[in-house]
């Protein structure tokens, strides 16, 4: 990571749904991955910070969402529920604005020791009903995630309208070298439903990297909103059972 303490990361997503039907996609896209305890203490290079700009980072959309810092934010997450030994580095992994707009489905908060051990992730997750829930995934103990490591929650909070609110998340982070990889696997049973996979190699933020990024993918985060709402038409076509709505849970977090 650069001074800035802002990577870029180029890669793609993949997503595939093995029941009832069969479908698969993936696309190209880019992320950042951004150091925290920097954030704010210099520019960053074509990176605007709670201002509109062709790519741009916003402190109202993680966290608090009430434009605090994110920081101060997680640091009292992980206090409340026994994470105090995640005191080092913190990372968020997200989708910048690109020209004013931006939808995060899943956002990642890695959550380091003071020797660098990743102790704890936070999955920001958001739905198209303007909806968030955070799942914060560790070892009751507080142990370090090994790298590779298959973690799980339950899932509490309505994503899909083709998915119920049951079943189980499983979570795999990777980094190797710059490569970095999320994997998400949600299960209702024995077989993954749906199996999601990110990943992308980073590269520090610089007027090149970004200017790069933007021309390759301009309207980015426009397509994931639009993607999603195409793969929706396609199942409901299908005629893929579809479950309404419920209320949100009464809490925000689920270990």
């Amino acid at each position: 990571m650069n001074a800035s303490g802002v990577d870029i990361c180029r890669g793609a997503v993949m997503h595939a749904r093995s029941a009832p039907v069969r479908t698969r996609f993936a696309y190209r896209l880019f992320f950042l991955r951004i150091r925290l305890e920097h954030l704010g203490s210099m520019p960053v290079p074509m990176l605007a910070v709670n201002r509109w700009a062709p790519m741009s980072f916003h402190y109202r959309d993680h966290g608090a969402r009430d434009g605090s810092h994110p920081l101060p934010w997680i640091r009292g997450v992980l206090q409340r529920e026994g994470l105090a030994c995640a005191d080092g580095d913190v990372v968020l992994q997200t989708l910048p604005r690109l020209f004013g707009y931006v939808f995060n489905p899943v956002s990642f908060w890695f959550c380091h020791d003071r020797a660098g051990a990743l102790r704890a992730v936070l999955c920001e997750v958001s739905n198209t009903f303007g909806e968030r829930h955070n799942y914060l995934v560790a070892h009751p103990d507080g142990r370090p995630i090994a790298p590779g490591e298959w973690m799980e929650t339950r899932k509490v909070f309505h994503v899909s309208p083709f998915f119920p609110v049951s079943g189980r998340y499983r979570f795999r982070f990777q980094q190797r070298g710059a490569f970095h990889a999320v994997a998400i696997d949600y299960h209702d049973g024995e077989q993954a439903g749906l199996v999601t996979r990110l990943s992308g190699r980073a590269r520090p933020l610089t007027r090149r990297s970004a200017v790069a990024a933007l021309l390759a993918h301009p309207l980015m985060t426009l397509a994931v909103i639009a993607r999603i709402h195409v793969q929706a038409f396609h199942l409901w076509r299908a005629r893929v059972p579809f479950f309404r709505k419920p209320h949100p849970p009464l809490q925000d977090l689920t270990r």
